[in-house]
């Protein structure tokens, strides 16, 4: 098929399905006659050389989305190279495209994200043909999903972090609003105290008997005051005992309990892309 013969109607059904530029969709469209769907496949092809030369790449930006659908809260996350990309607008609704998708399906993990269906391919061969139209290196670096009776996912300014909270009982949404802004403001490590994995409890056990030691503090002292010293920790790096950040005279723990007596919250997740 001549280039004449290549309309900018069908030019720009190309790129409304793939996002790519105009030349790149008449390119396509001229590399394969005019067949659609192969013109399609020319495009995943570049993106794939693409991914493959830019595979040692670091990409260290990206968007970070919570997004919300009836008692469940999604959190996805899509890297780049840049921030320019990154704050790019139809990046952005990229990103939201794929959580769309894992919400209409009910996902709960990210090798089922990866594996489901968008614009009549995978996400991953989505995230590939993206790759040549937007020529950086992008990956799906995060996907997580919680489940309450209130959810709430908070998108920091800028998308460069993002939480999602989940509480067990129905309730003002401000309470659940209220915990993932605190999560995303205090990055705690767990839940509770008892979520805490064993080895990082060990290793700040380890660094405060070291410092008390090197402080001259008495060797049968030791161990009680560095006990003391991990009580600490749990208050400042777990969500249910960290103190709330509108009143630090309370700590989000009884913060809930205002709302009702046995209100907690069941899950969180948090990511930074900063």
């Amino acid at each position: 098929m001549a280039t004449a013969e290549i309309s900018a109607k069908e030019v720009f059904k190309l790129r409304k399905q793939t996002g790519a530029g105009m030349m790149d969709c008449k390119k396509a469209l001229i590399e394969s006659n005019g067949d659609f769907d192969s013109a399609i496949d020319f495009l995943r092809k570049k993106g794939q050389k693409l991914a493959n030369k830019r595979a040692d790449r670091d990409a260290a930006e990206g968007f970070a989305l919570a997004k919300v659908s009836g008692n469940k809260a999604y959190l996805t996350v899509l890297n780049c190279e840049t921030d320019f990309v990154a704050k790019n607008q139809d990046f952005g609704k990229l990103v939201e495209s794929f959580a769309d998708v894992a919400i209409a399906n009910n996902l709960t993990t990210l090798e089922e994200l990866l594996s489901a269906s968008v614009d009549s391919m995978t996400i991953a061969e989505k995230v590939i043909e993206q790759t040549g139209v937007i020529g950086e290196k992008l990956e799906i670096s995060y996907f997580a999903v919680v489940e309450g009776e209130t959810v709430y996912g908070y998108n920091h300014p800028g998308n460069q972090i993002a939480t999602i909270v989940a509480l067990n009982q129905k309730v003002d949404e401000v309470y659940a609003k209220d915990c993932a802004m605190q999560a995303a403001a205090m990055n705690p490590i767990a839940l509770d105290s008892k979520d805490v994995p064993q080895d990082v409890i060990n290793k700040e056990i380890e660094i405060a008997k070291e410092l008390l030691i090197q402080e001259g503090k008495p060797e049968n002292m030791v161990e009680k005051i560095a006990q003391g010293k991990l009580q600490k920790f749990f208050k400042e790096s777990t969500l249910l005992n960290q103190a709330f950040i509108k009143d630090n005279k309370k700590s989000i723990k009884q913060y809930l309990s205002e709302g009702s007596a046995d209100l907690t919250i069941v899950d969180f997740k948090r990511y930074s892309l900063s």
